[in-house]
């Protein structure tokens, strides 16, 4: 039993390796068992599995319990082997009962597949002719053919979902059929959708292969090794995978438990997901193949091929082994314990690209490279040789790399240029003074080290944006930070040397100077007094410049001179107001910040300054025209009771004289 593994998927293959002859005595079998690993590994799970002849098509009964192996193909009609149809390579058509044979028929020309309508109890056959035969097996009889675009029909199947027939052309086309009318409903040309921008094609792609998938799914395999994924509503592929080898597909199945198409030439079968298109894993048979089978609910994989002796092969992660071979997961999971090297060790990945530049083209399809995803696997032996051959001078170029690394190896050592960001080169700069800093205590004392902001992925946008560009002209910028604009100056002049450094190209950079503890603990004492100075500075700076706009604006307010404006009305309308209206909609068409603006001229919003340096925004609450008329309503009313009130003066009472009553 070999063990072979692609992408970390394991298959074993059952029916390779040596055997014993049976003449050998049972000492001379356990003594070979003990020195031969070959031997010990080996399993027969099917005795004689193998054909007289070369077979063409291996299928496994419904139930799972019969493998059946023919020359050209055949058809089980129950659950078991109890009825089965064959299609013989002479056009007969033998139909065998559990007993042995039973009838035997023949159609006008050669066969090449057929498949089996269950509703009406039709078998259709296709083959070297336009017409798809039909045999009602209910009737006994045959019924009218099916007549096709094509001169000849290869491959054929029917949907189980709702019974649509397919049969795939010789000119690349699929064309699919109803069986209840008999008509054509739909034809898909798979040769031009075959054809992409990396497919080298040098004759017309004619249909090897298909199967259908549910009830929209249906998979389609060319003679140039496409296999093509339909949408039975689309006429355009899904997918188009390619086995690079130009080898007809032989056959094609679903799995549908990991959403896995298994495509299969002659040379390799691969196993990609219908979703994205991803290969799962591959695997290249000893011999020739000529069709694969899927063990049904299980991960076994059968092969008849070129040579007499068919293929098992189990692959545990498709799913568990039948139950008549259950002890191969036990198996399986003792052969995981003890890991072995890979099928391509001892092989080189090459692209066609890298075939190209070594002159090795004309090896494609042939044993000394092996197709793999987007290029090959060739012997690492016969790499070296060929690359040796065609650049001689392979070890010169080796060593002027290696003096080239070590050039930039001495590079690196010496003191780097600082690369600014294009935006908020400023703060950058800060940044990286901060960084020197903390390294510079970090080498004093252990502390811990913090992320840098400059190498955060978070931060990133924060240097290539110009949108995140800080505005030090701004009023909040200079009254947050007063002490900013000395140090700024200070970090300008170091931009300017660094630009100046860049345009130069030179490599080498002035280290900044350390200050005296003595002046660090007098500037400490300081800062209060310079903080509190330069905030009124600032706001003195921003009163002056504030002043400055208002009589800016008053200067171009008096230069604008106001033009009328004329209207026209609509016949059949009255004239109405529309100013109030007109104003609504420029507004609403006008950023906030004009808004803003257009508000704090008309004294609806009015700006302070807080002593902290924030803003503060009053707002007026506007008020409509019918408020208005009520005020000057209920103004006039208040008035007019003003004018007419008189005088209740004469309305006090006197004091009484006499006793006051108790």
């Amino acid at each position: 039993m070999q063990v072979s593994s692609l992408n970390e998927v394991k298959i074993y293959s059952l029916s390779c390796g040596k055997s014993l002859p049976e003449w050998l005595s049972d000492r001379k079998k356990r003594a070979l068992q003990k020195k031969d690993v070959d031997v010990r590994r080996r399993i027969e799970l099917i005795q004689d599995f193998e054909m007289p002849t070369v077979c063409t098509t291996i299928k496994v009964s419904k139930d799972g319990q019969y493998i059946l192996a023919t020359v050209v193909t055949f058809e089980t009609l129950s659950d078991d082997y109890s009825k089965i149809v064959f299609l013989h390579n002479d056009r007969y058509i033998e139909f065998h009962s559990q007993s042995g044979f039973y009838y035997k028929t023949r159609i006008p020309k050669f066969g090449r597949d057929f498949s089996y309508h269950y509703p009406s109890c039709d078998l259709y056959f296709v083959g070297a002719s336009s017409e798809v035969y039909r045999l009602n097996l209910e009737q006994g009889r045959y019924l009218n053919p099916l007549q096709t675009d094509a001169a000849e029909n290869n491959v054929c199947d029917i949907n189980s979902v709702h019974g649509l027939f397919a049969t795939g052309t010789i000119e690349g086309r699929v064309e699919c059929w109803d069986p209840r009318t008999r008509g054509r409903v739909g034809v898909l040309d798979c040769a031009l959708s075959s054809v992409t921008a990396d497919s080298e094609i040098n004759s017309l792609p004619t249909i090897s292969a298909l199967k259908f998938n549910g009830a929209l799914t249906m998979a389609v395999g060319t003679s140039t090794g496409q296999v093509l994924l339909y949408d039975l509503r689309s006429d355009k592929p899904l997918l188009v995978k390619d086995h690079q080898y130009g080898l007809p597909i032989k056959s094609v199945h679903f799995q549908d438990s990991l959403d896995l198409i298994l495509s299969a030439d002659s040379r390799i079968i691969k196993m990609w997901n219908k979703n994205s298109g991803k290969i799962f894993t591959s695997l290249e048979p000893e011999h020739d193949l000529n069709d694969v089978c899927l063990y049904p609910s299980s991960g076994m994989l059968l092969t008849a091929s070129e040579a007499p002796k068919m293929g098992i092969y189990y692959i545990p992660v498709l799913g568990p082994a039948p139950r008549w071979c259950s002890f191969l997961d036990n198996l399986t999971e003792e052969l995981e314990e003890n890991p072995e090297s890979t099928v391509y060790d001892d092989y080189k990945f090459v692209t066609k690209k890298d075939l190209e530049n070594l002159g090795l083209t004309h090896l494609i399809g042939s044993p000394f490279l092996r197709a793999y995803m987007h290029g090959f696997f060739m012997d690492i032996r016969l790499y070296h040789k060929v690359k040796l051959m065609v650049n001689p001078f392979a070890y010169e170029e080796y060593r002027k790399d290696k003096i080239r690394q070590k050039i930039e190896e001495t590079r690196a050592q010496r003191v780097q240029l600082k690369k600014l960001p294009k935006v908020n080169k400023e703060l950058a700069l800060k940044l990286i003074e901060e960084e020197e800093e903390k390294q510079k205590s970090t080498w004093k004392k252990k502390v811990k080290s913090l992320p840098n902001i400059l190498t955060d992925d978070r931060f990133k946008v924060m240097f290539e944006n110009p949108d995140f560009q800080v505005d030090e002209e701004s009023e909040e910028f200079r009254l947050l930070n007063p002490l900013v604009s000395k140090i700024s100056e200070k970090r300008k002049k170091k931009l300017r040397l660094l630009e100046q450094q860049e345009l130069h190209g030179k490599e080498e950079e002035e280290e900044p100077e350390g200050k005296p503890s003595d002046a660090e603990s007098s500037e400490s004492s300081d800062d209060e007094k310079d903080w509190v100075a330069e905030v009124r500075k600032q706001r003195r700076l921003l009163q002056q410049e504030e002043k400055v706009k208002r009589q800016e604006q008053l200067r171009e307010d008096q230069q604008t001179v106001l033009k009328p404006q004329f209207y026209e009305i609509k016949a059949g309308e009255e004239f109405r107001s529309f100013k109030d209206s007109a104003t609504k909609q420029k507004l609403m068409n006008k950023t906030l910040e004009d808004r803003l603006k257009l508000e704090a001229k008309n004294g609806t919003l009015s700006v302070s300054d807080t002593t902290v340096g924030s803003k503060q925004l009053t707002f007026t609450l506007k008020k409509s025209e019918q408020q208005k008329k009520q005020q000057e309503a209920e103004k006039l009313h208040r008035q007019e009771r003003k004018a007419v009130r008189r005088s209740a003066g004469h309305l006090r009472s006197r004091p009484r004289r006499g006793r006051p009553f108790h």
